[in-house]
Order: structure tokens, then sequence, then C-alpha cells
């Protein structure tokens, strides 16, 4: 080859690495969300509600003492009734299995099976991850440092000499449920933006051998084979693809009450301008951003700051000590998509209740509905008029909620309100996927703040 022509060629194969580069940065994940019929009743809401919240409790306890990807989400979560879901591609040749979407949690885990050959007659097809049919799949070693990151069963057996010591691991829930097995490495299969597959090797996550209890099995768990943590810990999901995608995801949880449901998705990594409209929002001037709190006792959730709530316009006289995060980690406000009702303080509860009761004009109806204090007969009133709720939210934003995401429909004629009293033992506030309908949030990682816009919801 002449001399001459080597900076050309040289030149042509920076260009192409740059061009690729580029495309890759420019790429997403773009999930289908899922949400599982048939709803639970809002009496059964409320119940799997509180059993998630003590879920959540018990690890915000637990831990006080010591290119872009999009995918559809479903609706369905671990010991919660509102849950969301997303498919995931896991080993080689990629296996699909359902997860549900859980902002609440770090850790993904699958259900696994040891099974060899033809596993037809032990497992349905798609309903475990099968992982001696994948030619990638590897357990961690007990003594690698990936294996520090996940809770382990006590006494741990774990042998440094050995060559074949699996990093066990022991994810516990507040019911007694238990999903235990190897913390793990395999490859998943995703398509971006471009629609272009993408293959992430050595993701991390739990491989459940042993499964039991109702919040991971049974009616509750609602068909799933997992949980896509999507939590602010290194092992989450969200973590490991935003280092390739972009430290930041997006969804849109759209109203499951319609049929036939719409698609809600989430969308992993940096998107826009590519003609997706939920990812071009995030970078337009319709979002409003506040910050992302840290609370360094409980390093897995999102919380933000609530100053002050309105109803009608009208500000509440309510302490702003009784939303603040203390120094022992207590009080705040985490946002879970795993929650389907809104848990708030009970002093800000009360008061919240009694404006809204004072503005509406509705007569209460005959029977009370269990598990909800405020209730309306809208008999003859096809649209009722109901008050407006509005949070102030930390960095001057103003979040104003619909009222269909906080009044729901508990029977035929009768709406109660979708918030709940979170009593002191609780430890904090929840803000529940219901009252997140409708509302693209986007959960900027890097810049640690939560962008929220009524825009780019659009049904799809």
């Amino acid at each position: 080859m002449p001399l001459k022509m080597v900076p050309l060629f040289l030149f042509f194969l920076l260009l192409s690495t740059a061009q690729a580069a580029a495309t890759a940065a420019n790429e997403y994940l773009k999930l289908p969300l899922l949400h599982k019929t048939p709803r639970p009743s809002p009496t059964q809401t409320i119940l799997l509600d509180v059993y998630r919240l003590s879920h959540l409790r018990r690890h915000h306890h637990h831990q006080s003492q010591k290119g872009i990807i999009k995918s559809p989400v479903v609706s369905g979560a671990p010991s919660g009734s509102g849950q969301y879901f997303v498919e995931l591609r896991l080993g080689s040749p990629p296996q699909t299995l359902l997860l549900v979407a859980d902002t609440g949690s770090d850790l993904l885990w699958v259900s696994c099976s040891a099974c060899r050959g033809n596993c037809s007659s032990f497992h349905a097809p798609g309903s475990t991850f099968l992982a001696r049919h994948s030619s990638s799949f590897a357990p961690y070693h007990c003594y690698d440092t990936m294996c520090s990151l996940v809770p382990q069963p006590d006494p741990n057996p774990c042998n440094r000499t050995r060559l074949h010591s699996p990093c066990r691991y022991q994810y516990l829930y507040s019911d007694g449920s238990a999903t235990n097995g190897f913390f793990s490495k395999d490859t998943t299969t995703l398509k971006t933006s471009s629609g272009k597959e993408a293959k992430v090797e050595k993701l991390s996550f739990g491989c459940g051998f042993r499964i039991s209890g109702p919040s991971v099995s049974g009616s509750s768990f609602n068909g799933a084979h997992g949980v896509m943590g999507l939590g602010r810990g290194p092992i989450s999901f969200a973590s490991q693809l935003g280092r390739r995608f972009g430290n930041k995801f997006s969804y849109c949880l759209m109203d499951y009450t319609l049929s036939p449901p719409p698609t809600s998705y989430l969308i992993i990594g940096d998107g826009g301008g590519d003609g997706d409209e939920q990812s071009a929002i995030s970078k337009s001037s319709k979002m409003s951003f506040t910050p992302l709190l840290a609370n360094p006792l409980s390093p897995t959730f999102y919380y933000i700051g609530i100053k002050s709530v309105k109803v009608n316009k009208a500000k509440l006289r309510i302490d702003p000590s009784v939303w603040s995060l203390d120094e022992l980690g207590n009080g705040g406000t985490v946002m879970d998509s795993g929650t389907t009702l809104t848990f708030l303080p009970e002093p800000a509860y009360v008061k919240i209740l009694t404006a809204i009761k004072r503005r509406v004009r509705l007569p209460s109806p005959a029977e009370s509905t269990p598990g909800f204090d405020l209730c309306f007969n809208v008999t003859g009133t096809p649209r009722p008029k109901l008050p407006r709720l509005s949070f102030e939210l930390g960095g001057g934003s103003l979040f104003e909620p619909p009222p269909r995401n906080y009044f729901i429909d508990t029977e035929e004629d009768i709406m109660c309100l979708a918030i709940q009293p979170a009593g002191r033992e609780m430890g904090f506030s929840v803000i529940g996927n219901l009252m997140q309908q409708g509302f693209l949030f986007e959960f900027d990682r890097d810049k640690s703040r939560l962008g929220f816009s009524r825009h780019g919801c659009a049904l799809s």
C-alpha cells in the first residue's frame, strides 16, 4: 500500500468509528411496561400495598442498621397490587422472562432451574430461567468483590480454596417470603431505539433456585418470574445498563383501567431527537424538575422533598417538619412504582382529608368502603367536580395531578380518596403509581433530579 494512502485510510477508519460511537450514544432502550388483569378490589389493593410497604420499611430498617433502551412496562410488583411488568431476554440463546419493574429495590433476580435436557415436563415454557441451557451463564465466586453487594444467608457456606464455590444470596420479605440462590452473570439481549439488538454481557442478577412465600409467588405475584430492581444501588438494572446507555431512566404509566389498556414504556438511557415523544420531551422546556434527595441509610430509594400542599390553590397549614428527612434517615417521601396508592404522614393526611371533604358537595354512600376514610356517592353525576390537589416540591416545581390520580371507583357510583395515612412507625411517605399515571417521569441519576411532565405520555 502506498505510504500516502495510509492517512486517508486512517481518516475513514476514525470517521466510521466516531459515527458508530455517536449512534451508540444516541441509542436507548424502550421496553414496554405491562399491567396484568384482573385487577384486585380496592380493599385488596390496600392490603397488598400494606404488605408492600412493610417490605420497604423492613428494607429501610435493615439498611439503617448497617444507545438508550426502550421497553414496554406491565403492572404487578412483589407484595403490591399495582405492579408493572417488563420482559427480559436473558442467556445464550435468549430466554424470555416477565419481571416486576420495581424502583423500590436494587436486586435483579429471576426464578431459576438447574434442569438439563428436555425440561418441559418440569417447567412450562418461559416460566423459569434454565441456567444450564445458557452457554454464557456463570455464578460469581463467593470471594468475588461483587458478592459483597448482595445480602447473604447466615451461615454462608463459602470455601476460599474451591474453584466452584458460588456466591449465595438470600433476599427476605416482611411477610416471610424469600428468594435464595446464586448471584450470577449472563448476557442479556435488548432491542434499542434504532431497532437493532444490543447484547450486554455479564449482567449481574440473582438466580433464584428456592423461592417461597406469597410476596414472590402465587396470585399476588401475578405470574411474574422475578423482579427487575431499578433502585439507586450499583447492582440494579438501571445502574448496570446506565453505564452503557446513559445514567437515567424514564417511564410513563398509562391508566390501566382503560380498555384496552394503553402501553406504558420504560426507557433506559439518554434518548431524544429520534422522533420518540417520550424521550424528546425530557430535553424540552415542558419538563419540571425537583432534586432527588440522598438518604445514606436507605440508598436504594428515590427520595423527593415536599414543601407544601394546596387544595384548590389554598395552601394547607401543615408543619414543614412533617415532610423532612432527618439525620437518622426517617421521614422524607419516596417515589415507588410498586405501590398503587399514595401514603402521606398522618398530620398531613388529616388536613388534606378535611380540606377535600369541605369542598365536595356530594352525598356519602349508604355503606362505607373498608379501608377508605372518604367516599362519595356520584349517582347521576357523570362528571363530578372534585378538588384539585397540588404539591410544591423542592426546587420550586409544582406537581399537579388530575383528580383521577387520587380518586378511584371502588364500586358502581362510589368514588373514594385513594390516599392513605402513613403512621409514624412506617418512617416515610410514598407517592404510588396511581398518583404518577399520565406523567412522564425521568430519573436522572447523574444530575440527581427527578423530571416530570404531563406531555410525552400520548396513547400509543
